[in-house]
């Protein structure tokens, strides 16, 4: 009991913003899919290897929680299409959304 009392702030947060969820799996599912691929395809040769996965998992894990589809968006980017707004737009827009 004296746990919960010691962390009641930080317990009682999500009253005050009931958008947070109250378990942490959306920071394990973050991961997982890197986890997963670094099992089967075991790590990158070089640094820039490493980086351009990292960047292309955290992309695709964004446009995922944004509702956009990853290819799409890529598609975009590459044909310079601009048909779909940047993800720090959608951010934003999904951010300030009821």
């Amino acid at each position: 009991l004296k746990r919960l009392y010691d962390n009641k702030a930080e317990l009682m947060l999500v009253l005050e913003r009931p958008e947070i969820p109250l378990h942490n799996n959306l920071s394990e599912n973050d991961i997982r899919e890197y986890v997963k691929r670094r099992k089967v395809s075991g790590s990158t040769c070089s640094e820039m290897g490493r980086h351009c996965r990292d960047t292309f998992t955290s992309l695709k894990k964004t446009c995922r929680k944004l509702g956009v589809s990853f290819w799409d968006y890529l598609l975009d980017r590459l044909s310079k299409g601009k048909e779909i707004p940047t993800l720090a737009d959608l951010i934003v827009h999904h951010a300030n959304s009821p």
